[in-house]
């Protein structure tokens, strides 16, 4: 199949008929027909009959469809990456993305030391998951992003700024005096609790899931949640224990919950990541400094 087949395959896939695929696509109906004419005559097999006057898939239509939704979302990250290109970097401004773990209490710090430094430069900050942060970042959408432990990509550099553990934080109440006078809790006196788990993509839930295998441990997860600020939440609300990074649980209130430090030490990486392709900027290295300082001031 040609480009202009797949692309008005695509259109009639959308919208169902030759007319609406038409306008989609801004051409003429003869035009459409033509060209799924010409396609089903190259493929050897139809991709549509008729029924009702709508046009409905064929079985190979079906089949092929997902591989056209594949190629079209890579051509989007192309056209992405292309507006990122054209734009460039506008002087006196800097695009940062960060989890939501280091949104909360690093960020501001780092903004607030940054400042004083860059009052001129403009900050542009997005919050999002380390998928959305490492996809963005190749595409050049951003200058420079900070996450958890990130993998390996061809396309970025990354830098580690630091280490944090991983904090127990538990509801007022629920954990034994003699835990909280030991100072730290492990995976025996958790496993009889009930815990609030972070999703298996998240890079501290994989750790910890390989943890608990590695000790033989099984708990007992009420729920999941993607965001260790929602597990915070969750606690403080009486809901159960979270496991969580020490950036998040400088959040906590200490009115309303326990935080402990796990036992064994377990640590999570702050990593700085940045395209390859693009030079270091002074305003990122500079920011990079103070999310740095901003990590040793909360400990």
């Amino acid at each position: 199949m040609r480009l202009r087949h797949i692309e008005v395959f695509n259109a009639v896939m959308l919208t169902g008929s030759v007319s609406a695929a038409a306008r989609m696509i801004n051409v003429t109906q003869p035009a459409v027909s033509r060209t799924l004419q010409h396609a089903e005559l190259q493929l050897g097999f139809p991709l549509f009959q008729r029924a009702g006057g709508r046009l409905v898939p064929t079985t190979e239509a079906q089949t092929l469809y997902p591989h056209i939704e594949r190629l079209f979302a890579q051509l989007d990250e192309v056209q992405r990456l292309a507006t990122s290109l054209k734009a460039g970097r506008t002087h006196g401004e800097l695009r940062v993305l960060t989890v939501l773990g280091l949104s909360y209490e690093v960020l501001p710090r780092a903004m607030r030391l940054f400042r004083e430094k860059h009052p001129d430069v403009l900050v542009h900050h997005q919050a999002l998951h380390s998928v959305q942060i490492v996809s963005a970042l190749a595409l050049q959408e951003a200058d420079v992003g900070y996450v958890f432990n990130p993998g390996s990509h061809p396309a970025l550099v990354q830098e580690r700024l630091g280490e944090r553990r991983v904090m127990v934080v538990a509801p007022k109440g629920l954990l034994p005096a003699r835990v909280l006078k030991a100072g730290g809790i492990g995976w025996a006196q958790l496993a009889r609790l009930p815990v609030i788990a972070l999703d298996g993509q998240d890079p501290l839930g994989v750790q910890l899931s390989h943890a608990m295998r590695d000790h033989g441990v099984d708990l007992r997860p009420i729920m999941t949640v993607q965001t260790y600020h929602v597990a915070l939440a969750l606690a403080q609300h009486g809901v159960g224990v979270a496991l969580v990074e020490g950036c998040t649980a400088t959040s906590a209130d200490r009115t309303r919950v326990d935080v402990l430090p796990f036992e064994p030490a377990m640590l999570t990486a702050v990593h700085m990541l940045r395209p390859t392709a693009r030079p270091h900027s002074v305003v990122a290295r500079a920011f990079t400094r103070c999310f740095q300082q901003a990590l040793q001031q909360i400990g």
